[in-house]
């Protein structure tokens, strides 16, 4: 009963059945009922539909232009943006599908645990009420930005709705900005739950013998420096620079998050710049399910990019730690190829660096810092903020920023965030007209806005979102 609830998928977000009082009564009736709701929301999370291939490497990272070389059959559609086709039709439907489901389990969640505070040790209800509202903007922040035009193009034209509970209702379909400010406010109230409630943020020790150790690893959970990353990535959708930028600094200031080692991405114990998550996910079958079936020359569904492509990516810095450590030559008749290994499992055997998908991290908070202060007319800081990040990848301070500071923007986001899923919706947010290595017009033709799924435009009255 606990597996349907928490894992089970549905064809349409409209289609997720109320549980009855029968199922709620006997899934909340303790603590470690909604810990078990909590995890399933972030098991569901753990998807091919979305943050195990296609919100990250495989669909979203196509359409970015990140690989040469990718399964013909299932992207060649979506790699020219044909959007009505069959693989980029499914890919989209799944990924709205998938989305909702996790969506109303949260909901389902959040309806209940007001009520049951009494069930809760001390800071538990605070942490997984928190988490519980930042996991709702998280996945609708991501929708918005599939399924809602650029803020920059138009940000009172219709989207999606923001679903609040887990109910037949139809919940209407919001303009872009009203998706987002309601984004804002779930991640303010999340906020507020975890300051005094997250030991990430409020310092206190976890050990196994506390609560079973359950509190341990934050950076699997969207904790409080999660939430004010997730933040700032939402503020720069909005345009909304100042309070941007105060989030990244929060966050950067912390100290909780640190560059990765050389050591440590040299001898492979760190593949996945573990040190540096803010938000991962865990899964468990990384190896089997993702590097041996998708970055791999071993597989005929793998992803790669040839050797010139790597060495234009990285502007032929081979010095730069992320090409030196973070991708490895085929062999053979794919001896050209180039297979990024982030996902691969790393060496040693500490499970800190194992089994983690990334989906916030520290660089980011620069990239973001170094943006807003080159957009408020102080070059010389974005310069050295910019430059903290490139020194850490070992590469030379730049004198001076680019004449195109965009341009430059993107290439870090290439270098930094390939197979991650981020450079596609970068150039959304730029509203790029130009996607490096496509020969198409992005903003004529319309590609960085889904189409809604037929599944949903039959089912309600929904304005044209695009």
């Amino acid at each position: 009963m606990a597996a349907s609830l928490l894992w089970g998928s549905c064809n349409d977000w409209l289609d997720v059945q109320p549980r009855s009082q029968v199922e709620d009564t006997e899934l909340f009736e303790s603590e470690a009922g909604y810990k078990e709701a909590l995890a399933g929301v972030y098991s569901s999370m753990v998807s091919t539909s979305t943050y195990t291939k296609e919100m990250t490497y495989g669909f979203i990272g196509i359409l970015g232009q990140e690989w040469d070389f990718y399964y013909a059959s299932q992207y060649d559609d979506a790699a020219t943006y044909n959007y009505d086709a069959a693989y980029p039709t499914n890919y989209i439907r799944s990924i709205w599908a998938t989305s909702y489901s996790g969506i109303a389990n949260v909901n389902n969640l959040l309806a209940h645990i007001d009520g049951d505070k009494g069930l809760f040790s001390p800071d538990n209800y605070a942490i997984i009420k928190g988490e519980a509202l930042a996991l709702r903007a998280f996945l609708h922040f991501d929708l918005l930005r599939c399924f809602g035009v650029s803020y920059a193009v138009n940000p009172d034209q219709p989207s999606i709705p923001y679903s609040t509970a887990l109910s037949y209702r139809v919940f209407p379909q919001l303009k872009v900005h009203e998706v987002a400010e309601a984004v804002i406010r779930d991640l303010q109230a999340a906020e507020e739950l975890l300051r005094q409630s997250d030991p990430i943020a409020t310092g206190r020790e976890i050990t196994e013998s506390d609560d079973n150790g359950y509190l341990i690893n934050r950076q699997m959970h969207l904790n409080y420096y999660a939430v004010k990353g997730l933040e700032a990535r939402v503020c720069m959708w909005m345009g909304d620079y100042a309070n941007a930028l105060s989030a990244a600094n929060e966050v950067i200031a912390s100290s909780q998050f640190t560059w990765a080692t050389v050591a440590n991405l040299q001898a492979g114990y760190d593949r996945c710049l573990a040190t540096e998550h803010l938000f991962a996910l865990n899964n468990l079958t990384l190896r089997a399910d993702v590097a041996n079936e998708y970055f791999s020359d071993e597989s005929a569904y793998s992803f790669a990019v040839t050797r010139d492509r790597l060495l234009d990516y990285y502007e032929n810095a081979t010095q730069d730690y992320r090409y030196t450590f973070l991708f490895k030559a085929g062999t053979a008749t794919h001896a050209n190829n180039r297979y990024l290994v982030k996902y691969d499992e790393a060496t040693g055997t500490s499970t800190y660096y194992k089994y983690k998908m990334p989906l916030l991290r520290l660089s980011e908070m620069y990239l973001i810092k170094s943006e807003v202060e080159y957009r408020q007319g102080n070059p010389d800081a974005a310069k050295a903020t910019l430059n903290q990040l490139r020194v850490a990848r070992n590469l030379p301070a730049l004198a001076e920023l680019p004449t195109d500071y965009e341009l430059e923007l993107i290439h870090e986001y290439r270098r930094e965030y390939i197979g991650e899923g981020q450079l596609f919706f970068l150039y959304k947010r730029l509203n790029r007209s130009t996607i490096l290595y496509s020969d198409i017009d992005a903003v004529a033709e319309k590609i960085y806005t889904f189409p809604l799924p037929i599944t949903e435009t039959e089912s309600a009255q929904r304005e044209d979102n695009k």
